[in-house]
């Protein structure tokens, strides 16, 4: 359960626009992401139980047996979101 708060609360600093230290102090507002993100990252891992770890770790040993991966296509709707993301920007600029 507290790994759970801890992704979660990772997950929202991650996608947050308001910093500990704002981005627009040079170095500093960038420092504060490349700390806190992998510390929060850390702690959510450090709480998993291991027995889940272990658990996980073994589902995934024969994932990419057939040369991909089972239901590659949950990555679907991200690689459609990023192409947007994409085209949006080559349109404003180009």
């Amino acid at each position: 359960m507290i790994a759970k708060i801890f992704a979660t609360i990772t997950i929202v600093y991650a996608l947050s626009p308001i910093d500990l230290i704002p981005d627009c102090i040079p170095v500093l507002g960038q420092l504060d992401d490349l700390i806190m993100l992998p510390a929060l990252a850390a702690l959510t891992i450090k709480f998993i139980p291991k027995e889940k770890i272990e658990e996980y770790r073994e589902k995934s040993l024969g994932m990419w047996e057939t040369g991909k991966p089972k239901k590659w296509y949950y990555a679907a709707p991200i690689l459609i979101f990023w192409l947007i993301i994409l085209l949006i920007v080559i349109k404003i600029f180009v």
